[in-house]
C-alpha cells in the first residue's frame, strides 16, 4: 500500500499525537493500515527524549514539558514549526536504524534544497544545520552554525514513529528555555529567519516532492 499523507491544520496536543501514533503503529504492524507521514503543528511545549539531561531544562515553568521515548534530548515544538511524524515499516526497509536516520536527514536536506538552503550534518550533533558566516560564533565555537531541523525517532517492532521538525517561522526565543539537544555553542534558526518568505504549505510541498527520492 502507498504511504498515506495526513495533514492537520489545527494545533495537535502532544499527548493526543503520541496516542494517535501508537494506534497507527500497531495497525501498520498488524497489516490493517498503510504507512503514514503526518504533518502537523503543536502548541508551544518542550519534550524530553530518552537522553535528556535535567540541567538542560533551563525554564521548566515556561511551557508544558512532556517525557518522550524518542531518542535525543530536550527539544521545542510550537507554532510555525512543521513536524513530520513518520510511521514507516523499517523491517521492510532493511532493518537498519542508523540508515533510516540517515534517510530522514537526507529527506530534510532535500526539502531545504528546494528553497536553496544548504542543510548539513555534523558528527556528534543531531539534526540538520546551516552555516551562518554573517554571524559571530557563540562562545565555545570557532564558526557559527545554526540548527534548522531536529530529528528524533522511536521504533516499535520495527515500525517507526516521531520523526523530524523543521523550523519554518517559530518564535525562536522559545528555544531559550532549554539547551536544544544538549548543544549550547551553536544557535537555532528558521527558514524565515534566513530571509525566506516560506510557509508551512510550501514546506509540505517540498517534503512530499523529495520523500520518494529518499525512501
Amino acid at each position: 500500500m502507498p504511504v498515506e499523507w495526513i495533514t492537520s491544520h489545527a494545533e495537535v496536543p502532544y499527548p493526543a499525537a503520541v496516542a494517535a501514533m501508537e494506534e497507527r503503529v500497531a495497525a501498520i504492524r498488524a497489516g490493517t493500515a498503510p504507512e503514514a507521514v503526518w504533518l502537523l503543528e503543536h502548541p508551544a511545549l518542550y519534550t524530553a527524549g530518552s537522553s535528556a539531561v535535567p540541567a538542560d531544562l533551563k525554564d521548566p515553568d515556561r511551557f508544558p514539558v512532556y517525557r518522550s521515548r524518542r531518542g535525543g534530548q530536550y527539544t521545542y515544538h510550537g507554532p510555525g514549526q512543521r513536524v513530520a511524524y513518520v510511521m514507516l515499516d523499517v523491517s521492510a526497509r532493511g532493518r537498519d536504524v542508523r540508515r533510516f536516520v540517515e534517510q530522514l536527514e537526507a529527506w530534510v536536506i532535500g526539502a531545504l534544497d528546494q528553497f536553496n538552503v544548504k542543510g548539513e550534518i555534523r558528527a556528534g550533533r543531531v539534526g540538520v544545520w546551516v552555516q551562518r558566516p554573517e554571524k559571530a560564533p557563540l562562545p565555545g565555537s570557532s564558526a557559527r552554525e545554526d540548527k534548522i531541523a531536529a530529528i528524533g525517532v522511536q521504533m516499535r517492532k520495527w515500525v517507526s514513529f516521531h520523526g523530524v521538525a523543521i523550523n519554518v517561522e517559530p518564535d525562536l526565543s522559545h528555544f531559550d528555555g532549554i539547551v536544544p539537544c544538549g548543544i549550547s555553542d551553536h544557535g537555532v534558526t528558521s527558514l524565515v529567519d534566513l530571509g525566506l518568505p516560506v510557509t508551512l504549505g510550501d514546506v509540505d510541498v517540498a517534503l512530499k516532492r523529495t520523500f520518494g527520492q529518499v525512501f
